[in-house]
């Protein structure tokens, strides 16, 4: 089955094919640039672990660069590298990506390398074993910032004993006792030719590439296992782990939309209003008339599922339940008052300028286009996009902000010195 769609503004071509093993390809071919970006999206990630799997996707995703039937580590290494282009991978908490980017010319030698790792990888218990400490250093890295290690902490709070709420990276312990023939057995339960997708954008001939995964790629048939529903199971609503370091950092979160929720774009708005840049509320009354933090900033996490909707700080504990008070105002505030068709204009042009600068980047096109196939997305193009954001009114941000902002299914989560009874009230 193959899919075609041209766009005219930025004079791009969509395309898609399905082969006989459920293995999808899709591209976008850019004529204006002379690189490729693939990448090979498998849809596994800590979500789909049970406790005792903890850190095992991410595991995998280290493994596979160790070593496969054809080439060395260093081979793997160098094998973009030297003609100028990059190799490198990702694992989040729904998704693995394998990622190349190449000139034109070198689209065999990128499938090749990416087949060879995501197909043929040998594991052996060697670079088990020394990709353990690697894992190990890179979790004791993460827990030494706590900018980093707050969001673990407050996944775990938010979403309680759901599988949403491990570490993507697993902890120490059950990284160093991991067995061989559990990393073995899951990579062959998650991948499965239906459940992965091989994304391209840029100077790419989708007819080419198509011939080169038939040729390359050798996944199982089948579908890879599902992952649980995103239920937030026994969530906490206020967890504060006290360290002693100069600053604490603070999260405060509510349940959030899912990827295809028709209000993706309203959140976005309203994330980009209440915490998008310097120039947005909670910016300006924390840290710019009152001086409470450095940085301070809201995001929203979609999932295929589910939501989160998040806002971050770093403040001195004397200052948190200030700023904590400040984010709950405005929080009230945007279910209270809509939004000025002017101050919502400007915070849609932010949107679309953020998306219009992202989208230059191949890299950046490859990730939508892949991402948005594995969660059963269709394609949209970058005016399709735009026109979805200018639709967005005052009323829809309200009313998103009235279902999303429930005080009733708030968590707070804090890291760092906290000064004793700061959230008894809400506890």
């Amino acid at each position: 089955m193959v899919a075609t769609k041209k766009t005219r503004k930025d004079s791009s071509e969509y395309r898609k094919t399905t082969l006989r093993n459920g293995l999808r390809v899709v591209t976008e071919r850019l004529p204006s640039v002379r690189s490729i970006s693939i990448g090979v999206w498998v849809d596994v990630g800590s979500r789909n672990e049970t406790t005792e799997e903890n850190g095992l996707s991410h595991f995998i995703e280290h493994l596979v660069f160790k070593g496969t039937k054809h080439k060395s580590a260093k081979q793997i290494a160098s094998s973009l590298e030297s003609i100028g282009g990059s190799l490198n991978a990702f694992t989040s908490r729904e998704h693995t990506c394998f990622t190349a980017r190449v000139l034109d010319e070198h689209l065999v030698e990128a499938v090749d390398i990416l087949a060879d790792i995501t197909c043929h990888a040998t594991m052996t218990p060697t670079n088990i074993k020394r990709e353990r400490l690697v894992i190990c250093e890179e979790i004791k890295e993460s827990r030494d910032n706590p900018t980093d290690h707050v969001h673990d902490i407050f996944a775990r709070a938010f979403w309680g004993d759901h599988p949403l709420g491990q570490p993507i990276m697993g902890s120490q312990e059950i990284i160093m006792g991991m067995p061989r023939a559990r990393l073995v057995k899951y990579l062959a339960r998650h991948y499965r030719a239906e459940s992965i997708v091989i994304a391209a954008s840029g100077s790419v001939s989708h007819q080419k590439l198509v011939k080169l995964v038939r040729e390359k790629f050798s996944f199982p048939d089948g579908i890879a296992e599902s992952s649980p529903t995103a239920i937030r199971m026994n969530p906490q609503r206020v967890l504060i782990e006290s360290e002693d370091s100069n600053q604490t950092q603070f999260c405060v979160g509510f349940p959030g939309v899912s990827y295809r929720d028709n209000d993706k774009m309203a959140v976005l708005a309203l994330a980009t209003h209440l915490g998008g840049g310097m120039s947005s509320v909670l910016f300006q009354k924390i840290r710019e008339q009152r001086g409470l933090a450095y940085s301070v900033y809201c995001y929203h996490d979609f999932f295929r599922d589910h939501g989160l909707f998040g806002v971050y700080l770093g403040t001195d504990q004397t200052h948190l339940r200030q700023a904590y008070d400040l984010i709950i105002a405005e929080c009230r505030r945007m279910k209270r008052h809509r939004l000025s068709s002017v101050v919502l204009d400007q915070a849609k042009a932010q949107l679309k300028g953020h998306l219009t600068i992202g989208l230059e980047a191949t890299t950046n096109r490859m990730a939508r286009l892949g991402r948005r196939e594995l969660v059963g997305e269709n394609y949209q193009s970058l005016e399709q996009s735009i026109k979805q954001i200018d639709m967005v009114t005052p009323s829809d941000v309200q009313s998103l902000a009235v279902r999303v902002l429930d005080e009733s299914q708030m968590t707070v989560t804090a890291l760092g010195p906290v000064e004793k009874g700061t959230f008894d009230d809400i506890g």
